[in-house]
């Protein structure tokens, strides 16, 4: 008897299968403003969005960027609560208005030093219920050769209605996400 993953196996040993699946994944090959995933399939419990990026937003050593959900352009975005750290202090805040989209932090900014890309994780929990508002938590953050910042993040779509697309901008649209910047969508099953 052998104890493997908390499951006891006689001979042969238990399958171990990934909880991610990839859905879509794009690495860009120039400059471009908008990223989106469509017809996303309903056949998760959770989503996964991983964002590994540089902006060319002017004067800025970090940058942020927006998702917005199912085209909806509303005030149905509760924006964030946060927390930020650059390994000497830490700062929290929140946005209690409406908004239309959800914020999520840091990437890298055009001041940033030479190829130095930012990374941000969120995740969209139950995002196929469609008898609740749909709550998304990230982490993200850059490293300018030590002057960087870690942000902790959540939000609010206050909408029930099943997510099938997510388009991702900069903030405001006011800058491109560069060549290389890579996005990649994942299934997590229940």
């Amino acid at each position: 008897m052998a104890l493997i993953l908390g499951i006891v196996a006689s001979g042969n040993y238990p399958r171990v299968t990934s909880s991610f699946e990839s859905i879509a994944t794009t690495t860009l090959g120039g400059n471009q403003t908008t990223i989106s995933f469509t017809s996303i399939p309903s056949t998760f419990k959770h989503l996964q969005l991983r964002i590994f990026a540089r902006t060319n937003r002017a004067g800025n050593t970090q940058a942020n960027c927006l998702i917005q959900i199912n085209s909806d352009t509303g005030s149905n975005y509760y924006p964030y609560h946060a927390l930020d750290g650059d390994g000497a202090s830490a700062t929290a805040s929140a946005n209690g208005s409406t908004g239309t989209n959800i914020n999520v932090n840091r990437l890298s900014g055009a001041t940033a030093g030479a190829n130095i890309y930012g990374a941000i994780i969120v995740d969209f929990l139950d995002y196929q219920n469609t008898n609740k508002y749909k709550t998304t938590r990230s982490i993200g953050g850059v490293d300018n050769n030590g002057s960087g910042l870690i942000d902790f993040s959540s939000g609010l779509w206050m909408s029930t209605s099943a997510i099938n697309r997510l388009d991702i901008t900069t903030i405001n649209g006011t800058a491109d996400f560069i060549q290389y910047s890579s996005f990649a969508l994942y299934g997590i099953k229940g």
